[in-house]
């Protein structure tokens, strides 16, 4: 052997055996980036022969990179595995003959007997969940900040860890959790949502656990509640931090004994699921405020996940602009033009992913062709909503005095709820937000 380079000849047999052995795509590549073997699988991932593998360094594969991944900005998976002589394993993009696909990097540094690493192994696997372009079915993107949430996404969803899904509305928290549901060992069993907020504790009680016949007035039969409709599945709790503190500690009796009761009967049941949970409230300042527990705080976050904001993706706009465009009218191609797209990618969507769709959507009702311009997505508001917005910078500015912007917030919206004679679903609409998520800012307000 030769500055690790080489592979002793009487070695190759063993090790070209041992790389078939593994069902991924592997490679064995030397501490200078050099590929040294490759099994079958990883030649038909990147679509290219032996011969041509032959010593190119590990970069040009799979980047098509003349340096390694570090120099041009990504983590390295084999630099930081010789600098800390342990595994490693990272979320990369690479480029196949596919176009770029999200993979999960493992390398293996190999050590001699005197602990001198020798070579490294490197497996790859396709992303379950995350997609570089406009496919419907995975989470769409490739922004740095996209990229590393789905690398926590791929390392906890063959756990049975509970998860929670943090960020602000419009994220896409419910589909995350649909995509980690995918990519668990729960994917054949059934995935049950259940929204928090606006549940009476006599209503929480009966969609979480069910209810016997005559156990209250109207329960006139049996009703099986969303535990047990998950039963080896995945119980995802949208917007948890809504659930007062009353039904609060009847939710930690369930994750901590893994048993409930149908309202009205004295027989436990068992309980098999797995817990995902999401808000967009700060539930450690709600423990401050003593409105949350804090006990059912670290049962549902052992496992925490930020979900970043569209304004810190700015990389993935285009891509789910494409794809929303694809799903709003399938019939019909549209474009965006580059003024368009440009306005899009500084655009600040305070309403987020959903928002995004809205724009788009509105969009394409005002075009009459199949080009979307920039006056499309700007043409979007009524008079009425421009006297809406001078209205709220006068409250921002009314004696200079600046406002907390959640308390700007309710006054905008008691300001619109009195001018305004559209119903809750135009409204939410034309605010950017879903129905659901401007009936809970109703009841806040209430």
């Amino acid at each position: 052997m030769k500055n690790n380079d080489l592979i002793k000849q009487t070695d190759k047999p063993e090790v070209i055996a041992m790389l078939e052995s593994i069902a991924e795509p592997a490679v064995l590549i030397s501490r200078h980036y050099k590929i040294l073997a490759a099994n079958k699988a990883y030649e038909n991932y990147y679509e290219i022969t032996a011969q041509k593998i032959h010593h190119k360094h590990c970069y040009e594969v799979s980047h098509g990179y003349n340096r390694p991944c570090d120099e041009a900005g990504e983590t390295c998976p084999l630099k930081n595995s010789l600098a800390s002589q342990q595994p490693h394993r990272v979320l990369h993009i690479h480029h196949t003959p596919r176009g770029e696909e999200h993979v999960d990097v493992e390398m293996h540094p190999i050590h001699n007997d005197k602990h001198e690493i020798l070579y490294f192994l490197e497996t790859i696997k396709s992303s379950k969940v995350a997609n570089c372009q406009a496919k419907q079915g995975s989470l769409i993107g490739r922004s740095p900040a996209f990229n590393y949430m789905i690398e926590l996404i791929e390392r906890v969803a063959p756990t049975e860890a509970n998860v929670l899904l943090l960020g602000e509305s419009g994220t896409g928290k419910e589909v995350t959790a649909q995509a980690i549901h995918k990519a668990s060992k729960h994917a054949g069993s059934p995935f049950v949502p259940l929204e928090c907020s606006g549940l009476t504790e006599s209503l929480f009680e009966s969609e979480l656990f069910g209810h016997e016949k005559g156990a209250f007035t109207g329960a006139n039969n049996r009703k099986i509640g969303l535990v047990e409709a998950a039963q080896h599945g995945t119980l995802f709790l949208d917007e948890i931090g809504d659930i007062p503190l009353s039904m609060q500690v009847k939710l930690l009796r369930l994750i901590e004994s893994q048993t409930f009761r149908r309202v009205g009967s004295t027989e436990p049941q068992k309980a098999d699921f797995r817990l995902i949970c999401a808000t967009h409230r700060d539930l450690p300042q709600m423990i401050k405020e003593g409105k949350f527990r804090q006990d059912l705080y670290y049962r549902i976050s052992v496992f925490p996940i930020h979900l970043p904001s569209l304004k810190i993706r700015v990389e993935d706009v285009k891509t789910l602009s494409h794809y929303f465009l694809k799903i709003i009218s399938p019939s019909r191609k549209y474009q965006l033009s580059t003024e368009a797209l440009a306005y899009l990618e500084q655009y600040d969507f305070p309403g987020n992913i959903r928002e995004l769709r809205n724009m788009l959507e509105r969009a394409c009702i005002m075009t009459d062709g199949d080009i979307i311009a920039l006056e499309h997505l700007q043409n979007i508001h009524t008079p009425n909503d421009n006297h809406q917005k001078k209205e709220a910078f006068a409250f921002a500015n009314s004696n200079n005095e600046i406002i907390p912007l959640e308390d700007l917030e309710s006054r905008y919206l008691k300001s619109i709820l009195t001018t305004s004679n559209e119903d809750k679903k135009t409204l939410a609409t034309k605010l950017g937000l879903s129905e659901r998520t401007l009936y809970r800012k109703l009841q806040q307000l209430r």
